[in-house]
Formats: structure tokens, sequence, C-alpha cells
């Protein structure tokens, strides 16, 4: 093969890190050897800011842009700054939701601190400063990203639950768990390593980009190289280019590996 990717955008859990959000040193490496060579790594990830700030210590740099919240938010890393938002009017969407899962725990994000919720999230499921607040208050205004969580349903439940909603003027991804991402309509990781890509004279062709969930569907159909990790879901498969293993298997590094020189 001559093509070699200038741009590598990661997703993080599932394929940085594990489910239990550690960092294997096999995939360390490889992400570091391919820094070190010169190939920019972009995070792009449904977490929030300070979710990439936890995976940029554990890999041990702090740089360039990162992409946060499936897309609604790009910043820069240090110093940080926010370089684009898109928002929507969330109330509609969260109402409907709530109609149909009145228990379920609702959190809007703050973008650069956190989230305000309206009840506590299981513990390490959202991640910066936590604000309680009440729902209506919370949507008054456009938002970047809303969290719908219901822990006492499975995640095959959820999705029937909220499936028919009608959930219009949004872009939204259920979870491997019982777990609602509301976004901008139009707005993916996609959208935003776009923003990135011309921030840095570079194309979607550029760019090779790994990932494992529903929410990396448009980015992996998107990038020049789009690389499924091995437990990733069938319409994820679907649309890559290449099959890597398992986050267990160390599939990040395998794929990786492939240009390192």
């Amino acid at each position: 093969m001559t093509w070699r990717p200038r741009l590598v955008a990661l997703d993080v859990d599932g394929t940085i890190v594990d489910h239990r959000n550690e960092l294997s040193p096999a995939v360390k490496e490889a992400i570091l050897g391919l820094r070190e060579q010169g190939v920019p790594v972009v995070i792009a990830t449904g977490r929030a800011v300070p979710g990439v700030y936890d995976v940029l210590d554990k890999l041990g740099f702090r740089e360039g842009l990162g992409v946060a919240s499936n897309g609604s938010v790009v910043f820069s890393v240090d110093p940080f700054e926010v370089v684009h938002t898109t928002t929507f009017d969330a109330r509609e969407a969260v109402k409907r939701v709530l109609e149909r899962v009145p228990e379920a725990l609702v959190a809007v994000e703050e973008v650069g601190v956190g989230y305000r919720v309206n009840r506590a999230f299981p513990k390490g499921e959202i991640t910066g400063k936590i604000i309680l607040d009440e729902v209506d208050r919370m949507v008054s205004q456009p938002v970047t990203r809303v969290v719908v969580r219901a822990p006492d349903h499975d995640r095959d439940e959820f999705s029937k639950l909220v499936g028919d909603l009608g959930l219009d003027g949004t872009n939204y991804y259920i979870g491997y768990t019982a777990w609602l991402d509301l976004a901008p309509e139009g707005v993916s990781k996609a959208s935003g390593l776009d923003v990135v890509c011309r921030s840095m004279g570079l194309t979607a062709a550029d760019v090779l980009a790994v990932g494992d969930g529903s929410n990396d569907v448009e980015m992996i159909r998107w990038a020049g190289r789009g690389v499924a990790m091995g437990q990733a879901p069938d319409e994820l498969i679907a649309v890559a280019d290449a099959v890597t293993g398992p986050v267990e298997a160390d599939g990040l590094a395998e794929e990786l590996s492939r240009w390192l020189r």
C-alpha cells in the first residue's frame, strides 16, 4: 500500500482503553510510536472534555486538537480553548424521553467543565464537575449534548422504549448500556474531525480512524481508512474498510503497527 495516514483519529472507550478504563502498554506504545514519526493523533470520543484529558494523561501527551461529545465540541488541548461547538434545542427530545422513561437520569454538558444532572449517575460514568439541577432549567438554553441514562433497564429494552419517539432535530446514539446520547442533528465525530482537518489543511482521505461503537459509524465511513474494533456491532463492521482485533486483544495496537516504519 502506498497510502499512509497523515492524521489518526481514535475513539476512546473500547478502542484506546478497555471497559475498565485501562490502557495497555502495547496500545500506548503504538500510539506514541506514530506520534514520534510525525503522525498527529486526535481523540474523537463521546466523552466530554474532561474525559479527553483523562485519556491524554494516560498516554502522556497534551497537544493539538480534541473532538469531544460526539463531535459537538472541538477544542485546543493545551491551553484549553473551545474552537468550535454546535448546539441544539433539546427541550422537546428530553420531554419525550422522560414521558416514556420518567425515572431516567439526565445530564447536560457544561463544555470544558462537566455536567448538570437531575440526579446522581452511577459512579464513574460521567466526569468533571457535577452540579445538581432541575431538568427544565438544564435544557432552557441550547446545549451541545444531553445524556439520558436508565440504570434499571437493559440496553435492548431501553432501545425499544426510545426508538420510536421521533426525536426530530437531533442525532442520537444508544450505547452499550441503557445510555442515550442526544446531539445536534448532522453532528457526529466525522463533522468534528472535518473541523480538525480543515485547520490542518487535510481532508478525510488523509485520515485513519478507529472505533468500536454505533457513534463511530459516520467517522469510520468518512475516513480514508476506517477500521472497526473486533467487538464492534454489525452496523459499524458493515461500513468499515477493515476489522482489527477486539480491545481485550490490543486490536488498536495491531492496526497502528501496520503504519509504523
